[in-house]
């Protein structure tokens, strides 16, 4: 895991891309983590995947190399911030098609395009914050978001990610929800410096049957979190109503600052005026 003093697009330079591409054990890790997340995705025919932050292209050439008899070889697209990275991948000849762009603006694809998606050592970036204006959760949703919107109904995505802690592992797998996702957390590792976690991601609809508990269903160590978006909690006020106003009031003041008090007009609508 690269230490996280700058962004990617800054980290990546021509001497570090180099370096990554061309370290041995990275080359042997980058292959076992994307092979384990094409035993997540579970894909029995040729598929287009998007690969997001693909980097030098080395999950590609995977992806590109994958035999028939175990469901290849797939087609794919690579998105990337590092311009470097890309241009490593233009000079290995890679077979995908490559975008320079950041994931923490959005997926700038089509709806529905893509059958899978994977993501190694790539979403961490998002939970930083290297500047006052940089906003992990608006960068988190924006991507989520995105991807959800790129992959078909019945689609899947498998991002391995290093989180720093669990505060990391609940913002990238809150976000995901939020966004729609289905979603199941497995740990490589865990407990350990080296821990690898992978979000198991699914989009309703489709052939896919029972959601994501189908889909790890007999995996041993994967935790099914929570509900999908618009799934509302037993008991839980409706955003914009009368007492989750009154809630949030009651939580601003709690934290000392100021706020209105509530009265009889709180959560009312207003009339259009002409």
């Amino acid at each position: 895991m690269p230490l996280l003093f700058s962004p990617p697009d800054l980290f990546y330079n021509d001497v570090e891309s180099r370096k990554y591409t061309t370290s041995s054990r990275i080359l042997s890790v980058q292959a076992e983590m994307t092979h384990r997340a094409l035993s997540l995705l579970s894909l029995s025919s040729p598929s287009l995947i998007l690969d997001v932050g693909c980097g030098s292209g080395l999950s590609g050439s995977i992806l590109s190399s994958i035999p028939a008899s175990q469901g290849g070889p797939h087609m794919w697209f690579g998105m990337d911030i590092s311009a470097s990275m890309l241009d490593i991948a233009l000079q290995r000849d890679v077979e995908g098609d490559l975008l320079l762009s950041d994931i923490g603006q959005g997926v700038p694809f089509r709806a529905g395009i893509f059958d899978a998606a994977i993501s190694i050592s790539a979403v961490q970036w998002l939970c930083n914050a290297e500047s006052s204006d940089t906003n992990p959760q608006g960068r988190l949703a924006r991507f989520f978001s995105g991807l959800y919107a790129s992959l078909r109904r019945g689609g899947r995505a498998v991002c391995q990610f290093y989180p720093k802690n669990e505060l990391q592992k609940s913002m990238v797998s809150s976000a995901a929800m939020k966004a729609g996702f289905g979603a199941g957390l497995l740990e490589d590792g865990a407990g350990t410096k080296n821990a690898k976690a992978y979000l198991v991601l699914t989009v309703g609809g489709g052939e896919l049957k029972g959601g994501i508990e189908g889909v790890v269903d007999g995996m041993e160590g994967v935790d099914v979190l929570e509900r999908r978006k618009g799934d509302k909690k037993r008991g839980e006020e409706r955003k914009g109503s009368k007492g989750w106003i009154m809630e949030k009031k009651a939580k601003m003041e709690r934290k000392g600052k100021v706020v209105k008090h509530g009265s009889k007009y709180s959560g009312r609508k207003r009339r259009v005026q002409f």
